[in-house]
């Protein structure tokens, strides 16, 4: 009997455990980030200032304005690319009404860049990641749209990328974004999207 009773309480213990499980890896605070949509758009170029889920980024762009560019001598131009991720808030505990305290404000996000392959050394199979600053303040039901550096411009000069200038090869990796902040109590907050990212010589026109 008192063999049933230890076992039937470690399936307890082992039951509560995983129904918090996720809760518990989320961090303290009663608020989550969502991210809505995420999407990039080329700096320069073909399809300059489109935002799209898939971003064709390019390594070059042959500039032919202004002077002294022109279309018979274009200036080879190295662009970021941009990013905006549309931000909102939702509360782990649906029967609770928000207040200003479950407001998140985020300070910086980092940029990873991974291969299906498996490949992904960055500065040789894919650019390095890096850390960027940003400041919003995401409020209960009101989405927020917030615009970032998605691809530096150090990336298009640098392995794998700047060898792309010269080869028809295209590089398709998938950037993780992941947005760091804390809601009005000081608890901390993350949240990571994704997107697909192709690096190329695209035309220009």
């Amino acid at each position: 009997m008192r063999t049933a009773v230890r076992f039937a309480g470690v399936l307890f213990v082992a039951a509560a455990a995983a129904s918090c499980g996720d809760v518990v890896r989320q961090g303290r605070s009663p608020s989550m980030l969502v991210v809505d949509s995420l999407q990039g758009s080329p700096g320069g170029g073909h399809g300059a200032n489109t935002f799209t889920g898939t971003l064709f980024s390019d390594v070059i762009v042959l500039v032919t304005t202004p002077a002294p560019c022109t279309p018979d001598s274009p200036c080879p131009t190295v662009f970021a690319d941009s990013g905006q991720a549309t931000l909102s808030i939702a509360l782990k505990d649906v029967t609770v009404s928000p207040t200003s305290n479950n407001q998140v404000t985020i300070t910086r996000y980092t940029v990873t860049y991974r291969r299906n392959d498996g490949r992904n050394t960055p500065g040789v199979d894919v650019p390095y990641p890096f850390d960027g600053a940003v400041t919003a303040t995401i409020q209960p039901n009101q989405p927020t749209t917030v615009a970032f550096e998605l691809v530096r411009h150090v990336a298009k000069e640098e392995a794998p990328l700047v060898q792309l200038i010269a080869n028809p090869n295209i590089i398709t990796t998938i950037a993780d974004v992941t947005f760091y902040g804390r809601d009005q109590v000081g608890n901390d907050v993350t949240v990571t999207g994704s997107m697909v990212i192709e690096f190329g010589n695209f035309g220009d026109q």
